[in-house]
């Protein structure tokens, strides 16, 4: 068997039984999302109960879902990206002492290790640069970390996939994948992977429900993407990236 497919394969009952996750030891669960940098001003998104976008039906929304990697040279509004950006990893519900969020996608045991970047070109009311969604908070921050570097081009990282810098903005998601395993162990790979998956689908369906279209990636040069959000490709690793536009439809 080649090698690679283990990671297809879930641990033996034996392997999990004997490993003693840091939860079982009492070890405090890790944050649920990256600390804010003391004197960062949050962008406030538009509340989720003042939305009115959406409203396609979710088998409409299915039919059309396809990667679009044509994009008008057009801004989304503010509005568009709040709903884009709760579909995708919006709060329904926090612990009272912040062990775990129920989101609007699933994550096993709620742990959901994810963090939302944007690479942002054309959005109403925003500069152009790099932002941090804080779901808790519904926020958006800029990202000053130490390492980024804004004059990387997503295109290049992308392996030269020219449409990615004609989006009108580029999520990029990342795993600190801490979060799962502090829970799951040998466990962990598999779920923060699914996981993932079901995070861009929901971006593609309320993509299509808003006339946008966006086009999953997995083919980049990680070191570069890495170094173009600050993340150190340890603890925290980038792994998808879908950029996003108002589409051209014949």
């Amino acid at each position: 068997m080649d090698p690679n497919r283990k990671h297809l394969r879930n641990p033996s009952r034996e392997a999990l039984a004997a490993h003693e996750s840091d939860q079982q030891k009492g070890v405090t669960p890790p944050p649920l999302e990256k600390p804010i940098e003391p004197g960062a001003k949050l962008i406030p998104l538009v509340p989720v109960g003042r939305i009115a976008l959406g409203r396609m039906p979710l088998a409409d929304a299915i039919r059309a879902r396809e990667s679009r990697r044509e994009f008008a040279d057009a801004a989304l509004s503010l509005e568009e990206l709040s709903f884009l950006l709760w579909a995708t990893q919006g709060v329904r519900k926090v612990h009272p002492e912040k062990k775990w969020a129920m989101r609007t996608v699933p994550s096993g045991g709620c742990r959901h290790p994810f963090e939302t970047y944007l690479r942002v070109r054309k959005v109403e009311s925003l500069a152009p640069g790099l932002y941090r969604y804080c779901a808790l908070e519904h926020a958006l921050v800029g990202v000053t970390a130490p390492g980024a570097d804004p004059n990387v081009s997503l295109a290049e990282a992308c392996y030269e996939q020219g449409f990615v810098d004609s989006a009108a903005v580029t999520f990029v998601w990342t795993a600190i994948p801490y979060r799962t395993e502090w829970r799951y162990g040998p466990d962990s790979l598999k779920d923060i992977l699914l996981s993932c998956g079901h995070i861009c689908q929901n971006l593609y369906l309320a993509c299509e429900s808003i006339g946008a279209g966006t086009c999953a990636i997995v083919a980049y040069d990680q070191d570069l993407l890495d170094r173009f959000l600050g993340a150190d490709g340890k603890d925290e690793i980038a792994l998808y990236v879908a950029p996003v536009g108002r589409t051209v439809r014949a």
